[in-house]
């Protein structure tokens, strides 16, 4: 397929099987994106982003790279800084040099030695099922006497 084709013959979209390519998006460093990204690949960022990124399978955030917004993806491995809520269905990496100042939604957390949260972590399924705008009234919290 050359570059600048852009309609891939019915017959090779059929040959290729569902999710077998995997589009990877890189936002190298010194590169600024303003504005939310919606991605169904990988997104490496090295660069910044100012705006939310949603929908990912993995989100790869460099040790230089930051985020200034909330994070939505299947994993999510972080390097770098975000300065938002992070959400990863699947699973959510912290490195040492990473630095999150938000609130976190995982199945399943690794945090390196050296790594920081400066918010809250839930670790259950039920964290994850609640969706943007949804309102949940506070529960009574009883303390044992």
């Amino acid at each position: 397929m050359s570059m600048f084709t852009k309609e891939e013959p019915a017959a090779r979209r059929s040959a290729r099987a569902p999710g077998a390519e995997t589009m990877l998006t890189i936002i190298a460093a010194g590169t600024t994106i303003t504005g939310d990204i919606e991605c169904a690949g990988v997104l490496k960022v090295e660069g910044q982003i100012d705006g939310s990124v949603r929908n990912a399978r993995q989100v790869m955030l460099a040790r230089e790279g930051a985020v200034r917004g909330d994070v939505q993806a299947h994993e999510v491995v972080v390097g770098g800084v975000i300065d938002g809520n992070v959400s990863a269905t699947d699973r959510l990496e912290l490195q040492s040099s990473a630095v999150v100042n938000g609130d976190i939604a995982t199945k399943s957390i690794v945090v390196m030695e050296g790594a920081r949260i400066n918010g809250g972590v839930k670790m259950t399924e039920l964290a994850l099922v609640g969706r943007p705008g949804d309102v949940r009234e506070p529960r009574e919290v009883r303390t044992a006497r």
